[in-house]
């Protein structure tokens, strides 16, 4: 049984390369177009600081009050910008159908960074999985043969030592 289980564990951990090369292309071909759909749906703005924004250390960006003029509205909204500037700064925010402040699209490189994160994801934690089974069917089948060694030992052992059994 021991040798079974290896082997078969052993082609799901060979046989899981092509699987996780699937999954980091069908991952990349999501990705592509959600951040297709995103470019399609969102369009750039130039927005002003309302407020200075602080720096701080080790703080790159947060969110600030930004202002800007659409359709010859005007409109606040609170927005991610960089750290340490001044109000009246101009800095570029993105906006969805509705006009409500989104993150920017995503591009393509954000894409393949997630696809071959999936991948790597895939590739490792098959043969992880595998590895785990492996060394829990091995304890359960040592657990199995200790007992039936102790079995055999309790029948075996009187007669070496020509003790009597209590």
């Amino acid at each position: 049984m021991q040798w079974w289980v290896g082997r078969l564990l052993l082609v799901l951990a060979v046989g899981g390369i092509p699987a996780a090369l699937a999954v980091g292309l069908i991952v990349h071909q999501d990705q592509s177009r959600a951040a297709e759909t995103e470019a399609a749906t969102r369009h750039p703005v130039t927005a002003r600081l309302v407020a200075d924004v602080p720096a701080a250390m080790g703080i790159t960006s947060t969110r600030a009050a930004v202002t800007w003029n659409a359709d010859g509205t005007d409109h606040r909204a609170s927005a991610v910008v960089s750290a340490g500037q001044p109000a009246g700064t101009p800095v570029r925010i993105w906006l969805d159908e509705r006009g409500e402040v989104v993150p920017r699209p995503a591009g393509a490189g954000e894409a393949v960074a997630v696809a071959l994160t999936a991948g790597l994801l895939a590739v490792t934690a098959l043969p992880l999985l595998c590895t785990l089974v492996w060394k829990g069917t091995l304890h359960v089948l040592d657990r199995r043969r200790y007992a039936e060694w102790d079995a055999e030992w309790q029948q075996i052992e009187p007669q070496w030592t020509r003790r009597q059994p209590s």
